[in-house]
């Protein structure tokens, strides 16, 4: 008789599985190969882009004919900001959209892994994020929070900290307003919407602090100004943001 290999049944019961019910891209929905654990196809990942070299020093937004600023923080307009810089792994394309949607609205919280991963790979592309000493994610309005079951921002943020090696306050920052969804507004509705939107909890811990907010993707900035309005009034020293991915 011929010993009994656990290996190979095991084998053959995930290429079954792969067979029956293939693992797809996000994006494209083409079946992924076994055992691929990335959640794009490889002609899908090659379409992720960072921001590269030429982007606003201030909210971060691509400037495809360089420059230092956009026309919306350019010259004294930065100094109105509370949150003096925003930066972002890659740029919001087709694809990522496909994984941000998934990751917000279709219960994919495992992707989670994936999306900080890229986020850590680029954060040392940002000299100016070193300063960072503390990590706060954007939060959820409670109602959304129970609704959707968690915050996507706070699962990159957990992740994020704990690869960078810095301390997570995840319950000094409260969405006070359930404010309308932001898609279909424009920029200085935008900033209004967010207006007084969030309030610092627990102020003591913030104090003197540079603190680095964490939020999926970011447009206007208009959700980040908020938030760091509200850290700077309860004592921050300075106030910066990392997303997963920018708006052009």
């Amino acid at each position: 008789m011929l010993p009994f290999n656990s290996n190979f049944f095991t084998r053959a019961k995930e290429l079954l599985l792969h067979i029956l019910f293939p693992n797809t891209c996000y994006a494209c929905r083409r079946d992924l190969a076994l055992g691929q654990k990335e959640p794009l196809c490889e002609e899908c990942l090659k379409q992720i882009k960072t921001v590269g070299s030429l982007y606003c020093q201030r909210c971060g937004k691509p400037l495809p004919d360089g420059g230092a600023h956009c026309y919306q923080c350019r010259g004294t307009k930065a100094r109105q900001f509370k949150c003096k810089i925003i930066r972002s792994a890659v740029v919001f394309s087709p694809q990522v959209r496909a994984l941000v949607h998934a990751f917000k609205y279709a219960d994919q919280a495992y992707l989670s892994d994936f999306l900080s991963d890229m986020m850590y790979r680029h954060f040392y592309d940002y000299t100016d994020l070193s300063e960072s000493e503390l990590i706060i994610p954007v939060p959820l309005h409670a109602k959304k929070a129970k609704t959707r079951g968690y915050n996507q921002a706070e699962l990159l943020a957990e992740s994020l900290a704990q690869k960078l090696c810095l301390p997570l306050a995840k319950q000094v920052l409260k969405r006070v307003r359930n404010t309308p969804s932001q898609t279909k507004l424009g920029r200085e509705d935008r900033l209004k919407n967010m207006s007084d939107a969030f309030e610092c909890v627990i102020g003591e811990k913030i104090k003197g602090k540079v603190v680095l907010l964490i939020d999926d993707v970011a447009t206007t900035g208009a959700t980040l100004e908020g938030c760091a309005a509200a850290l700077k009034k309860a004592g921050a020293k300075k106030v910066m943001a990392y997303t997963l991915a920018r708006e052009t």
